[in-house]
């Protein structure tokens, strides 16, 4: 009898159920939409070119011939997502490789217990600085894909203060992306989508300010308070992988020394020409990845790292954000499938299609949640942009608010899903650096989520009853 017993429990556990790994998730998706290339028919919109820009042209999608997805389609989307994605890929890859080539001169943990010490007794300072700083760097897009590199630093500052790995995403990913959400001066979103609407660039400054100061205000709140109960007792950690054990403390007293000063310094002041190079010369993906070697060897200089051990610790930081990094590929497989089988636009047409009956109100808050559905599907502002953009901007002529309330409908669709959907390669990305699960993830997030929705309805309804132009 015992022995039938306790055969019955090996069983059970053998049949346990665990939450899939990130890829399985990704892979799933990939099946559905294959699914869907079956089932949803096939259409596209015309597409013209405006000032080096494609745009859809309005009113001119039709069907197309069927082009489902075949069973070897599922894997070569993963090879076309990853080739896709090869320049965030690499500039992911490289910021691996500077964050450890920095970390091993110990500038970053001085820094941090630095800060630390300055802020001792005071966490929500330290938390609140942090998390502002990422929000301005992702509302300009300084910082958006490439957060995830920046992920490995917020779990130093999580362990240092006796936080989780769920502050450690909170204080960078999810801080960077509470700046996206409005954008104000982001050039893949609000300036390519004010481009299409001919709108004066990053024009309704003011108002997105506003907005922008409101929704970083609650995400600074919403993490303080979670950081305030993990502080008070580590039990209440989302995560197993707490930061409170004795086994993960950290040297408080580390000399923060010229040399560390130097080399942070230098690395600040590249990241701030880095930036000037993306506004003044366009730089893209590819040229900041090439950047960021310039940045490791000149940190790897001032330093004094010797050359080979420069490579080791150089491809020691990549190595670890392989994971993460291919992660935006897997993610990208998803779009292969749904644009090789011409379901994409047809899936865009249908949402459209239900706005032009709603009053205005309604109808501004129907195209933010219309976005965030679509953002499902083309996890990319800027690619999100030219596809909706030149229907939403007549769709907002049609049913009477402003080309400006249009705009910011799309950002917040876009921007807010950025933070939940497993298709945002960033953030798939971000929880794999800091070991943090998914599922527990968006435990986590919902209710911020949920905030971020209802400051976003009160926007809009106030940007359609002020009438809100371009400036």
């Amino acid at each position: 009898m015992n022995t039938q017993i306790e055969s019955n429990r090996k069983k059970s556990k053998q049949f346990k159920f665990t939450m899939p790994d990130t890829y399985v998730l990704l892979f799933i998706i990939v099946i559905l939409a294959v699914g869907a290339t079956y089932m949803i028919p096939a259409g596209e919109f015309e597409r013209e070119t405006v000032n080096n820009m494609t745009v859809v042209v309005s009113d001119s999608y039709h069907t197309v011939e069927s082009n489902p997805a075949s069973l070897f389609d599922i894997v070569l989307s993963f090879q076309k997502g990853m080739v896709q994605s090869g320049s965030i890929i690499f500039l992911i890859l490289f910021m691996g490789g500077l964050i450890e080539v920095i970390e091993s001169t110990g500038s970053i943990k001085a820094g941090v217990m630095k800060a630390i010490d300055k802020t001792k007794g005071n966490e929500f300072i330290l938390i609140a600085t942090i998390s502002v700083i990422f929000a301005f760097a992702g509302a300009a897009s300084i910082v958006a894909n490439s957060v995830i590199a920046f992920v490995s630093i917020g779990v130093i500052i999580a362990r240092a203060m006796r936080l989780d790995p769920i502050i450690a995403v909170a204080i960078t990913f999810g801080a960077t992306f509470a700046g996206f959400n409005v954008g104000f001066v982001n050039p893949y979103t609000v300036g390519i989508a004010h481009n299409i609407a001919e709108l004066p660039m990053f024009s309704g400054l003011v108002f997105r300010l506003v907005v922008f100061s409101v929704i970083v205000s609650a995400t600074v709140w919403y993490t303080w308070r979670y950081a305030k109960k993990v502080l008070k007792d580590p039990s209440q950690s989302m995560v197993s992988n707490s930061y409170g054990g004795d086994e993960e403390k950290i040297e408080n007293h580390i000399e923060f020394t010229t040399k560390h000063k130097a080399v942070l310094g230098f690395v600040v002041l590249a990241f701030m020409f880095m930036v000037y190079a993306t506004v003044q010369f366009s730089w893209s993906i590819d040229q900041m990845a090439a950047f960021i070697l310039v940045i490791a060897i000149g940190a790897g200089f001032i330093g004094r790292i010797h050359y080979n051990q420069f490579i080791a610790h150089f491809m020691k930081g990549a190595e670890k954000l392989v994971y993460g990094a291919l992660v935006v590929g897997a993610a990208r497989a998803i779009l292969v499938i749904m644009e090789d089988g011409k379901i994409l636009d047809t899936i865009v047409n249908s949402l459209s299609g239900l706005l032009t009956d709603l009053p205005p109100v309604i109808a501004a808050i129907a195209m933010f949640v219309s976005n965030g559905v679509i953002n499902f599907f083309i996890p990319s502002g800027s690619g999100q942009a030219v596809v909706v953009m030149p229907i939403m901007t007549p769709l907002a002529d049609m049913v009477g608010i402003t080309r400006q309330v249009a705009v910011q409908a799309y950002q917040f669709g876009d921007g807010f899903t950025n933070s939940i959907l497993p298709t945002s390669g960033p953030l798939m990305a971000s929880l794999a650096v800091a070991g943090v699960p998914y599922m527990k993830w968006v435990r986590w997030m919902m209710p911020l989520f949920l905030i971020w929705g209802v400051i976003a309805i009160a926007a809009l309804a106030v940007g359609v009853l002020i009438n809100w132009g371009p400036y």
